[in-house]
């Protein structure tokens, strides 16, 4: 009896030990929340760009498979753009599944806000375009990566094209450029790198804060009427964009004078102006005004053929400049946790701290970016310790009624004039926080 007993006990043992064999291993999954503001006075703008975002990750997932096997899961919260909301958003999703893969915050506000908790959190911080400009040093700001550029890079190249246009810098000197500003943290990004150019050229700096939304402007307006800037420099966003090339038009301000920052110069700013608008110039995230790529042939075959894009991107937004930049960021941030999984394993999802090294770590040549779809699109990124932008181009497109043309090379900040003040701004907010810079020379 005892021997048929443990005979029983051996059979059913092989029995589950083949069920246990035969039963499938359950996918790994790789969490990225998404930040948007698809209402509120910024909407124009957060609409396409959630839409980038979210069609990208899905393009991973149907083409791809997810990042070697690992399927991208991601869950929207939406922010209107205030500041309290995105902390809260950043709280509830921080931890989910093995964590929070990096956080695109979408707002500068925001992104101050959740900085200090990010260091405690161990999240990366991913903030292309925007954020604290002096978060380029990694040596200070571990946990942020304004890939791609800053507000100070976006400064300087509107001031190298002007240059350009009036015979150089020295050409500068006596003139007066204005800076038309949302007044938030966004809009007061590039005061510092504008001051820091009118005491080294000898133009007189004009600035304009414009209380948001930024739907009444006459005042504003008419002090650039009196005061006749050569130029001006728009760092708007949302309705208060159009607002502003409606009042240029009606002070009698040339639009051809005008330059805007990468937030004010999509399409869906000016379409509905036309004419208005034309001569409206903007400055871009690399060449993300590429009207079309072999990313966007992707999307279409992988997602939007199989009836799933977004609703709102179905409203013909994709290939519009904000729709791309949607896409540049969440390629980015894929790309970090592609590069993380060659050092901590392939297959599996991976923490925000291992994806955190993925971001530090970016090497995307020219070669990687064509197989990705993006080679018309962007120049190549490499990131280490101390640069956490990974480079910084940019060129200027022109309105010319219909669509935004490139009309400008490629440009890049001027490192004699940012780099020492990120280093300065740098080292002042590693003091106020008391943050002990690392040593990135090893």
């Amino acid at each position: 009896m005892k021997r048929l007993n443990l005979k029983s006990a051996a059979a059913a043992m092989a029995v589950m030990g083949s069920l246990a064999a035969a039963a499938p291993v359950a996918a790994q999954e790789q969490f990225i929340p998404l930040l948007v503001y698809r209402t509120g006075s910024f909407a124009p703008l957060g609409i396409p760009w959630a839409d980038g975002k979210l069609d990208y990750l899905k393009l991973v997932n149907a083409r791809d498979g997810g990042v070697n096997g690992v399927k991208l899961t991601y869950e929207e919260c939406e922010t209107a753009y205030a500041t309290d909301r995105g902390v809260e958003c950043y709280e509830r999703l921080k931890g989910r599944g093995t964590g929070a893969a990096g956080f695109d915050t979408q707002s500068t506000g925001i992104t101050f806000a959740v900085s200090d908790k990010a260091i405690v959190d161990k999240i990366p911080v991913e903030t292309v375009g925007y954020g604290l400009s002096q978060s380029t040093d990694g040596s200070v700001f571990e946990w942020n990566f304004p890939l791609l550029g800053t507000y100070w890079t976006a400064a300087d190249v509107m001031l190298q094209d002007i240059a350009k246009k009036e015979g150089g810098m020295d050409k500068l000197k006596g003139k007066k450029i204005a800076l038309v500003y949302h007044d938030s943290p966004y809009g007061k990004e590039p005061i510092p790198l504008l001051q820091k150019r009118a005491a080294a050229h000898g133009f007189e700096l004009l600035l304009y804060p414009v209380t948001a939304p930024g739907v009444e402007q006459k005042s504003t307006w008419l002090q650039v009427r009196q005061q006749r800037p050569a130029y001006v420099l728009l760092w708007s966003a949302g309705i208060m964009t159009p607002t502003a090339i409606r009042e240029a038009q009606a002070s009698g301000y040339p639009r051809d004078k005008m330059y805007a920052i990468w937030w004010a110069g999509s399409e869906g700013d000016v379409k509905d102006l036309g004419q208005v608008a034309k001569g409206y110039n903007t400055v871009t995230i690399h060449n993300s005004a590429a009207p079309s790529s072999k990313v966007h042939d992707d999307l279409k075959k992988f997602v939007y053929d199989k009836g799933q894009g977004s609703d709102s991107t179905a409203k013909n937004t994709l290939g519009t400049i904000a729709h791309t930049r949607g896409m540049i960021i969440s390629m980015l941030q894929v790309e970090a946790i592609r590069t993380a999984q060659e050092k901590y394993g392939k297959g599996k999802a991976l923490t925000p701290e291992q994806v955190r090294w993925g971001f530090e770590n970016l090497n995307l040549t020219q070669e990687r970016l064509n197989e990705l779809g993006f080679g018309d699109i962007m120049r190549p990124v490499k990131t280490s310790c101390a640069d956490h932008t990974g480079g910084d181009w940019a060129r200027i497109a022109q309105w010319d009624g219909a669509k935004f043309e490139v009309k400008s090379d490629w440009y890049q900040a001027d490192k004699s004039v940012v780099g020492p003040l990120v280093k300065e701004m740098a080292a002042k907010y590693a003091k106020e926080k008391n943050i002990t810079p690392r040593n990135c020379a090893g």
